[in-house]
This record gives structure tokens, sequence and C-alpha cells, in this order.
């Protein structure tokens, strides 16, 4: 049983910053829920959505893979990728898991359940919610672009994203976790295809406003290609607040050591480029800024340090 005096902590995302960050979080004295994207439509994760008409499995198997405390060779078998096989090619054996799961108990989320129990999940982990969904992203030239993995491939400034069919109906357990927390982490990732698609759900926004928490946004360490070129700091945040209001989030953490010309070199090539931050305009937005170095220095890709991010984050409880 989990101590109850422990602080409850509930981190919001998808994609490939929020493992990360849980990775190194599920180590500490703490409460841990995490409240994970389903509006994915590429992949493997993609077809089985159409097939089995279950919300996307990828972001929550990669969320299972990175809490659980299963053996090494357990989890390796999880997130194994099929290369070949008629039908199989592409698919991830988690994600024909999660699905069979969903099958087996009726229900994605107590399929979910189910497999974090098998794997031993340290933690709580809740889809956004318990059905499929698309999201849309309107364009700042008035295009209506429909699909999580095709909105990037425009290459057009986002306006804003919505989903559908309405209403999204977010599960309730995830409500009762962003309402009981004592800290709430926006993890870094996609900020259009990735964070948004959970907050952007009217009943989440609600709760993330009426919370006692402290919400913090941990900002991405570079600019994407098709969904935030050109962006600064303050200008993520902006679109924060255009979707859900300003009253959501109370601090943001930023990387404050400049990035290895290697690495520069590396990320211009899919015209990516640092996130500049733009400390004055932010704090004017009323936001507290938390500077560190969280980046993992030994990557030849920029990955958020697990175990710095982690830390920063308990020291903030």
């Amino acid at each position: 049983m989990t101590n109850t005096t422990e602080p409850r902590v509930v981190v919001i995302g998808g994609g490939t910053g929020m493992p990360v960050l849980l990775r190194g979080l599920k180590y500490f004295p703490i409460h841990l829920s995490a409240i994970v994207t389903v509006a994915d439509d590429g992949g493997s994760s993609g077809r089985l959505r159409k097939e089995m008409e279950i919300p996307a499995p990828g972001d929550i198997r990669n969320v299972v893979a990175a809490l659980s405390e299963a053996e090494p060779m357990l989890l390796d078998l999880f997130q194994h990728r099929f290369k070949n096989g008629n039908g199989l090619s592409g698919h991830s054996m988690g994600n024909l898991l999660l699905a069979a799961m969903a099958s087996m108990t009726g229900d994605f989320y107590h399929g979910i359940k189910e497999i974090s129990r098998v794997l031993n999940v340290k933690g709580s982990i809740y889809p956004i919610a318990n059905h499929s969904m698309n999201l849309h992203a309107e364009m700042d030239d008035g295009t209506v672009v429909t699909g999580e993995s095709t909105i990037p491939q425009q290459n057009k400034r986002i306006k804003r994203v919505y989903l559908s069919p309405l209403p999204v109906k977010p599960l309730p357990e995830a409500i009762e976790a962003i309402k009981a927390a004592d800290l709430i982490v926006i993890a870094p990732g996609s900020l259009y295809t990735s964070i948004l698609p959970n907050i952007i759900i009217p009943e989440i926004g609600q709760a993330l406003r009426e919370t006692k928490a402290k919400v913090t946004y941990v900002c991405n360490v570079m600019t994407q290609e098709g969904e935030t070129s050109g962006y600064t700091a303050a200008d993520h945040v902006q679109a924060l607040f255009d979707h859900i209001g300003e009253d959501c989030i109370h601090s943001i953490i930023v990387h404050n050591v400049p990035i290895a010309k290697r690495v520069r070199k590396v990320y211009a090539e899919e015209n990516a480029e640092p996130v500049v931050y733009d400390i004055d305009r932010i704090k004017n937005m009323g936001l507290k800024v938390v500077e560190e170095d969280i980046i993992d220095q030994s990557q030849s890709m920029l990955r958020h340090d697990t175990t710095k991010l982690a830390q920063l984050i308990y020291s903030m409880l």
C-alpha cells in the first residue's frame, strides 16, 4: 500500500519527454500519477486504434515501461517492435499487449491497470480519456489539418488545436488526481501534439484551475519544426495560455546552460534551434522562472537528465 502521507505528484504529457521525467521520479517517496495523451494516430498505435477502436496505446506503453520495476528482459520484450511478419511488422509487443488486455477487460483503462500490476508499475497511469479521439489543428492561414502525425508535416504556424468527437469525456480518475495533487508537472514534449491534447479538454482545464497544487511547466530545450519553429519560452507559455487560460500555470522550468555547437549543428539539420529563454517576458506573464542545468550532457541527442530533473521536481515540493 502507498503511504497516504506521501506528497502527490501528477505528471501530464506524452511523447518522448514524459518517460524521461517519470523514470527518475519513481525512485522518490511520492505518490506518483501520470496522465497520458491518447491522440496518437501514427504507426502501430494508429493501426490498433483504427482496427480495435481503442485509444492510442503508444504513449501509454512508454510510460508503463518508464514506471515499471520489472526485470530488464521483460521490459525489453514489452518494448520489442516486430520488423517483419505479415500484419505484425511495425507493431510493438507492448501495444499488442495493451490492446489484448483492453479486449479482455472490456475497457482500455482497466487493461492499463492490469498491465501495470503485471509489470510492477510504480504509481498510477491514467489515459486522458477512455475512448479514441482525433486531434485537429487550425493553422494561421485558416486551413484545418486532422491527425496528430499529420499536423507537424504541414510546416505551417499553428493557431490552435482541438479535439473530436465532442464531448471528449476525460477519465474521472485523472480529474480526481489533478484535484488531489500537491504538485502538477506539465512534461516536456511536442507542444501542440503531446501536451495540449491533454489540457484542452474543458474539465481538465477546470481541474487545473481548481486544484490546490502548484502547476509547473518543463519547457522544451529545442524548437520543433512544424510545431514551434521560432518559438521562445514565452511563446510556449502563451500557447498554453491561449488554450486553457492564464490562471493555470504558476512556474516554468528552463535549462540555463548553453547548448554545445556540435549538438546545435545536428539539430540545425532538422531546422531546430535552442529555445530562447526570454525571462523578463515570462516574469511579466506572472510566472516564476526556475533555471537549472537539466540536460544529460552524455547523450549525443539532447535529452533531459532523468536524475537532475526528478531531483529538481522533488525539491519543489
